[in-house]
This record gives C-alpha cells, structure tokens and sequence, in this order.
C-alpha cells in the first residue's frame, strides 16, 4: 500500500464530520483502467477518453497503467502481484500534479474500469488512502470473482501462459503473487455453494476487497459508502466471464446455474462491504449492455458519461474524514507513524 505523507494541518480534519466541496464546473478528472489483454495506450481506449472530453470539454484522462511501456502494461494484465500493482498506480496519482493539489490535500475523481479494470478500481478506491471517486463506472467486471478461466487466443501465449500456471496450482504462493487472473479467481464448494477454504485462505486480492475474511476492514466499507454512484454494466452475451452475473455481484452456483443476486446475499444483508448502506441512498446502478464481452457502442458510452461524469453538482461532494482504527488489521499508517485520516 502506498502510505501518504498528508500534510500536518490535515489530521485536524480527522475532528470534522463533513466537508462541503466548492461547487465548480470543470468536469472532475475521469480515471480510465483496461483490462485483460489491453494495454493502455491502445488506440480504443484513447478514443473512449476522446469521447469524455467531448461529452464534458476539459475533462483530464488518466489512463491507468502499470508500466509506461505499452506492452509491458499489457504483459502486466496476465503476469504481476495485485497488492503491488495498486500500490504503485496510488503513488502515481498523488504524482500527477493534474490530479493531486497537495495545498489542498486533494484526489477527487471519476472513474471508468473495462473487464477486470473495475474490480481494480474498487480495490484501488479501498486501499488508496485519501482517494475520493464520485461515479465509479465498470463495464464486464468481475466483482465477485471468476469460476473458470477466460479461453485464450490461438496465438495468444501471454493468456496460455498464465492460464497453465494455474492448472492445479491455484492457491500457491508463487501463483497468488504472479499471475493476475488468479487473484479474482473465486470457486465455490459444489455441496454447500459457499466459496472454498483454500479462496478464503490462499486469494491475494479478491477476498480481501469483498471483505470476506472474518476481520473485516470498516475502511473498505467507508470508502465504498463515500461513492455517490457504483455503476455496474453486465454485458447481455457476455461468455467470456464466467459467470457474467458476476459484474452485479451476484453468485451463481455451478451446478445448478441458479443465481443469487446481491440483494439476497449474505454479504449485502450483513453489509460487509458498504453495499447495502450504498442502495438505501440511491448509488447502487445495475445496467445491461447489448452484446459480447466488452462490445461497447458509443452510444452507451456516451449515456453513461453524460449521467454520471462531468462536473460535480452544487450540493455533491459531501465527505467524511475517516481515521483508519489501529484495530483494523488493513489500517494505513502515515510515514511519520501517525494514523492517516482518509478521506472519503
């Protein structure tokens, strides 16, 4: 985890239980992350940034990526540690000067997450201290997980690799630390329909940012209560993630294909991650997309940028300072030592 060193006066705002943000019209900066297979300097994803700043002009594109190299970025989809990945885009973050204000302790964004891109951004909104998202936007996504690995290309010997990694091996430490599929990769146990022992054990990433585990982190749930909107886009025909339902976060048994949408889960009645808390005041949107996997039209792009992006209304923005407990086994901790106040 990247550890932020907030300047002294703000842990004085740890006293403050909300922060009204200064109404302005230039659209908040929009953070775009790829997904599998991509690489962030494709030509696709620079249109879909185009289209932001034409739908909200002066829009700032931050295109995510792991490694300024286009195809090591892309080799980095398949192969690299989560935890590690996350730490190293929060640091590149708060050094960009478009995006981070230090005078006024400032990271307030939107962003946009294609395939497993979302997931990360939710995890990167969890993890990352002081980073603010109004509308978190996510496409195909695999928020609860994946039962089976995508198929790969004929050619494609990135997927073929990381793919044969995993055969068997799924919960070693060498694969959880290496090959990033795997990190999202949830099945469940085919009597009690419940995950597994070895995903609640063995998972780097997925079960940690679902807040899964026994010891449930309140600041994975503060931060996703702090969105206004967490838009999630399940594609119609989507077979390349399976299960599909797993972009509203929904869990569907193996066996039987029944589905148990989130509403009806143990984790939302239970609220472990803020889901709950987030549908009573509106910001929980499930939509469909016409097509296959990531057949993205314009058209629906443009809708969602045109409802949930741009600048922030009078009234929005309303935050909270969160001070992560020291009994919070995933609390932050400033590079001083002090606790880091999160705001959210």
């Amino acid at each position: 985890m990247y550890l932020l060193n907030l300047p002294p006066f703000l842990s004085l705002l740890a006293l403050t239980t909300a922060l009204p943000r200064p109404h302005s019209s230039k659209p908040l900066p929009l953070l775009i992350w790829h997904g599998l297979g991509d690489r962030y300097d494709a030509d696709g994803l620079r249109s879909t940034g185009d289209l932001a700043q034409e739908i909200h002009p002066g829009t700032f594109v931050y295109y995510i990526r792991t490694d300024d190299d286009g195809n090591n970025d892309r080799t980095n989809t398949f192969f690299g540690n989560l935890t590690t990945q996350l730490d190293d885009v929060c640091a590149a973050l708060y050094n960009e000067p478009k995006l981070f204000n230090p005078d006024i302790a400032s990271l307030r964004v939107d962003a946009l997450g294609f395939s497993q891109g979302g997931q990360f951004l939710r995890g990167l909104l969890e993890r990352c201290d002081g980073l603010s998202i109004r509308s978190l936007v996510t496409f195909g996504s695999q928020h609860n997980g994946i039962a089976e690995f995508q198929k790969c290309g004929t050619f494609d010997l990135l997927c073929k690799g990381a793919t044969a990694l995993v055969k068997g091996n799924a919960w070693t430490e060498y694969v959880q630390n290496k090959v990033v599929p795997a990190q999202y990769y949830r099945p469940l146990n085919a009597t009690t329909g419940m995950p597994t022992e070895e995903y609640l054990d063995g998972s780097n990433f997925l079960a940690d940012v679902n807040n899964e585990r026994a010891n449930k982190s309140e600041v994975y749930k503060a931060k996703i209560v702090s969105l206004e909107k967490f838009v999630m886009v399940v594609f119609e025909d989507d077979l390349t993630v399976v299960p599909k339902e797993s972009g509203w976060f929904a869990a569907v048994n193996a066996t039987s294909g029944e589905v148990t949408a989130l509403r009806n889960r143990t984790m939302y009645k239970e609220d472990w991650l803020g889901l709950r808390e987030l549908d009573k005041k509106e910001g929980l949107v499930f939509r469909t997309a016409p097509g296959k996997h990531m057949e993205l039209s314009d058209k629906v792009l443009r809708g969602a940028f045109e409802e949930f992006f741009g600048p922030e209304k009078r009234g929005e923005g309303v935050g909270r300072v969160i001070v992560a407990s020291p009994n919070d086994g995933r609390a932050e901790m400033r590079h001083d030592g002090q606790q880091a106040p999160i705001i959210v």
